[in-house]
This record gives structure tokens, sequence and C-alpha cells, in this order.
């Protein structure tokens, strides 16, 4: 991957600034805009120099080689078809957390190809261009959907610029990755937002969850600083996977509270023994 590509990112938040600054260290990059409908965040971009320059997003497109949708999922079901109604060379991809919705939105699109769906499998609990992080994406796992309906130019570039930034890659069918990520990623935040709450309203001393909260309780409920704009359309998005999940946490947390308060030792020791072979995946 020689040629450093024009590169526009629309959305530089925590993902898309965290992309550019991997695009820039990686050489992938020739210049960086990018596009943004907050002026704050698009001042702290420049700032930061996250990007080059900021254009509205129909400079954007006729001046950049590669566009990346790093936006809302919401955003991008309705973005997505207007940039590819612009596009002819151009490659667009997106790095949104579903990917059903989206990829529906341009079904039968007769820019389709040009479009190549993705997933890098990283986050933190902040949010815009002053929490982009360097390096954030080495090591993990990015899932690329729906592979056959990509161009193969777009598809090569897209898997080489992955590649040379420390990702792995992992194949998936939409409905596939969506139902996945139900499990793996979005209870996570279900949890840590209903997990806070449920303190906040039990605990009506602030002061003692700061000063006696543990590193373990910390953990749990730092995904809940997670900015609602975000997570409100992926759940919505995924309802149905996200409905299931819920439903079997539910489940699991039904037992806990029935063995507890039936004080019973011997089912109680046995759930807790078999969440403990998650040990096997993840050390």
């Amino acid at each position: 991957m020689n040629n450093r590509k024009k590169i526009a990112i629309v959305g530089v938040g925590l993902i898309g600034g965290s992309m550019a600054l991997q695009l820039h260290e990686k050489k992938l990059s020739s210049k960086l805009i990018g596009v943004e409908a907050s002026a704050k965040h698009a001042e702290q971009a420049l700032e930061y120099e996250l990007v080059d320059e900021i254009l509205p997003l129909e400079e954007a497109i006729v001046q950049a080689e590669i566009i990346v949708l790093a936006v809302p999922v919401n955003v991008q079901v309705q973005l997505l078809p207007r940039i590819l109604d612009k596009v002819s060379h151009q490659i667009v991809m997106d790095m949104g957390s579903t990917k059903s919705d989206v990829i529906a939105s341009v079904e039968g699109h007769p820019n389709r190809g040009r479009y190549v769906a993705t997933h890098p499998m990283w986050g933190t609990e902040y949010s815009g261009p002053q929490a982009a992080v360097r390096g954030a994406f080495e090591g993990k796992a990015v899932i690329l959907c729906n592979r056959s309906e990509s161009d193969a130019d777009a598809i090569e570039w897209v898997e080489k610029m992955y590649q040379k930034i420390g990702m792995r890659i992992v194949d998936m069918d939409a409905k596939a990755h969506d139902l996945h990520v139900a499990y793996v990623s979005h209870i996570s935040h279900i949890t840590s937002f209903a997990l806070a709450n449920t303190v906040l309203e039990k605990e009506k001393m602030e002061s003692a969850i700061f000063q006696i909260a543990s590193a373990g309780f910390e953990s749990t409920v730092r995904l809940a600083k997670s900015n609602p704009a975000m997570w409100v359309p992926i759940f919505l998005q995924n309802k149905e996977n996200v409905l299931d999940v819920l439903t079997e946490h539910i489940a699991q947390l039904t037992k806990f509270k029935a063995y507890i308060s039936e004080k019973d030792e011997e089912n109680l020791q046995a759930l807790i023994s078999d969440a403990n072979k998650i040990n096997r995946i993840i050390k």
C-alpha cells in the first residue's frame, strides 16, 4: 500500500479521530479532510491536528478518494445513500456498530459496490475529538460484512488499510454480525447503564459512592459514561437481538435473586462456577 490517498472522515469524534491518527501515522493519507456537523468538534479536530481541513460533505466527496463514515448509525442510514449518489471511483466505508439497517439503506443502489461495511471492535466510554486515541485499533478485530456485495478493489484497499493499522480481519454476514455484537458488546453497555442507574437511585450519598467504590465497581460501570447519541440508535437498530439477549440476561439475574433469597448455596455456587468458564475464552 504505497500510494497515499486523500481521505475524508465524516464524524471526527472518538472513532473517526482515532482513525485519523492511525491513517496519518501509518502514512496512508496524503490529506485528511474532516466533515463535522458540530462546530465545536470541527474546531477541536483542527486544534488537535486530527485533520488538515474541515469541509462541507459535498466538497469533501469531490476531493476525497476514500470516504470514511464515523457517525452514529442512525445518521449513517441517512447519509450513505446520499454519498453513494455522488461517488464514481471513490471508496466509501463505515465503522458502525450495527450493519443490517445500514446495508439495507443502499440495497440495489447503482454504486453499492463502492461501499464496504466494516466494524472495528474498539471503543471507549468517551466521545468527541479530544477522546481520540493513538494506536487505538492495533491488535483488535475488525469485522467486514457482506464482502461479495462490494467491488474487489474497494475490499482490497480497506483490507490492506486495516491490516496496516494492526487489525485482524473477520468476515461475517450482516445478520450474524448484529446477533453476535448484541451478546458481546451491546449487552455490556445496557448492563453498565442499568447498574449505574441502580446505584444512583439507591445510594443517595454520592460521596459514599466516590469514597468506597472499588476497582471492580468502576470497571463494571465504566461504560455508563458512554454517549447516548451513539448508543440509543444502536439499541434501536439492533432491537430484535438486543431484546433477545436482554431476556436471557434478565433470566440469569432472576436466578441469582432466587438463589440468594432462598439461601441456596449449592445452586449459587454452580452459577458462579459456570460463569468462571469464561476464563477459557477471555484471560
